[in-house]
């Protein structure tokens, strides 16, 4: 990537009240107190949810999972992975603050990427090469099963409504039926380049899944400034989300959605608002043909888009962008409206329209708990705090406050997609791409190896307690 697109001059950040040395989060023993009650609170949430997901599921089979609120089962296991697992979390919890606070803000993007790379991989790698990797894209739900109904592209595409339902001739898996066919069609491009198979598969997931972090670190350095994007760098890296950015496709969309607002929020804050406005429209398109339920990244792009400087400049660059994907598609055949109201369908006809609702609307949030963290939740906390400073408006927005917007502008959308009722269990997986939006959160929180102690923790346990589905 171009060096200008990831490195600004001090003339950008420098002078922003965030990067002076006396602004620094409270560390005032009443707030310690809050914070560990704002923790204290969601493990609660989530014993609750274990326990009253476990009576429901035993007494009327209706959860669909095998250790509610997680697709999981209970396999406690240690693996290859796992000393290296434990040495990459120990690294970034003994060094991680200090060189993200004096890397060169490049090699700090790079840092991050590699190490959130080995933190997933390793973390993968728990439960086998094959179980944990190459296996994980080759069930009878996943993508990698229907390669072969792809050899012609555009023909599948034409047709591809035609088998989203389920009691439909040949219906579609359900991942399949479930996401547009951009997600499957990649995994038709990399077979078609001599990287097929379910190694290759899972390789692009946690390869492309670990830039996700970096995404969001170029968002909020030009959004909010780069002190705040350096102290969350350690949190973005070692997040207890790797546990699932190796388990599932929905790493690699969470990069391409994460990329989409990187891309926003270097065109709206003027840095060539041109070709990052355009690469921002077609990572924007891209998201929504790879996922239905990411068009929800509009409340998170539109929170971008009201915190830059030079809003109207790089739109018609965006909206040209964002145009391509979609209109690809269409002319191939594809009708998106008319498979998402057959998905609906399709959804409801099977355990959607029987998992209750009254059950995941909280325990989906208990599944977001395990996925961000402690240390997120405590940083959200933090994060509210700064919302009253918005009657001043947005122009003087400290840079706190701007970050504190943009982590509850995808807190909201992770709540729209909530209350739709359409993500009803796996919200763990599902809800990746909303989740590192989360994570900024952390940046607000003082004393960070303990919080990234916490948050390596309950990482370990849930990768050596539980085997992840998909």
């Amino acid at each position: 990537m171009n060096r200008d697109l990831l490195v600004d001059s001090e003339r950008h950040h420098g002078a922003r009240p965030a990067d002076r040395p006396h602004d620094t989060p409270g560390d005032r023993p009443r707030d310690r107190v809050r914070d560990l009650s704002a923790a204290l609170a969601a493990a609660l949430l989530v014993l609750v949810a274990v326990l009253v997901g476990t009576a429901i599921q035993h007494r009327h089979h209706s959860l669909f999972v095998a250790w509610p609120p997680v697709f999981a089962q209970w396999e406690p296991h240690v693996g290859p992975g796992t000393p290296a697992a434990i040495a990459v979390a120990a690294a970034v919890i003994a060094y991680g603050p200090v060189l993200a606070a004096q890397l060169p803000w490049r090699a700090l993007l790079l840092t991050a990427w590699g190490t959130a790379t080995a933190w997933t991989f390793s973390l993968a790698l728990v439960d086998g090469w094959q179980r944990g990797i190459a296996g994980r894209l080759t069930t009878t739900n996943e993508y990698l099963t229907v390669i072969g109904r792809f050899h012609d592209i555009p023909a599948t595409l034409r047709d591809f409504t035609h088998h989203i339902l389920s009691h439909s001739p040949a219906p579609w898996p359900a991942h399949i039926a479930g996401h547009p066919p951009a997600a499957t069609v990649t995994f038709v491009l990399l077979d078609r380049i001599g990287l097929g198979g379910g190694a290759w598969a899972g390789v692009w997931c946690i390869t492309v899944g670990a830039t996700a972090g970096a995404a969001v670190l170029v968002a909020v350095r030009a959004l909010a400034g780069e002190q705040l994007a350096r102290r969350a760098a350690p949190f973005l890296v070692l997040a207890p989300a790797a546990v699932w950015v190796g388990t599932s496709a929905d790493g690699y969309f969470a990069a391409v959605a994460a990329w989409s607002v990187a891309f926003l929020a270097l065109a709206v804050t003027g840095h060539r608002p041109r070709s990052t406005g355009l690469a921002a429209g077609l990572f924007l398109g891209l998201t929504a043909y790879l996922s239905y339920g990411l068009t929800l990244f509009a409340v998170i792009a539109g929170a971008a888009l009201l915190l830059g400087q030079r809003r109207l400049r790089p739109l018609p660059y965006v909206v040209a962008g964002l145009a391509v994907v979609p209109v690809v598609f269409t002319l191939l055949g594809f009708n998106w409206w008319e498979a998402y109201r057959l998905l609906i369908t399709r959804y409801y006809e099977g355990v959607g329209g029987i998992r209750p609702y009254g059950y995941w609307v909280w325990a989906n949030l208990a599944c977001t708990v395990l996925l961000v963290g402690p240390a997120t939740v405590a940083g959200l906390r933090r994060a509210g705090t700064h919302l009253p400073e918005l009657r001043g408006g947005l122009r003087t927005a400290a840079p706190r406050l701007r970050l504190a917007l943009l982590v509850f502008a995808a807190l909201l959308a992770l709540l729209v997609a909530d209350l739709s009722g359409m993500s009803k269990a796996e919200t763990e997986r599902i809800w990746l791409p909303f989740a590192m939006w989360l994570l900024p959160a952390c940046a607000f929180l003082p004393r960070p190896r303990a919080w990234l102690t916490a948050q390596a923790a309950l990482a370990l346990l849930l990768n050596h307690l539980l085997l992840t589905g998909w």
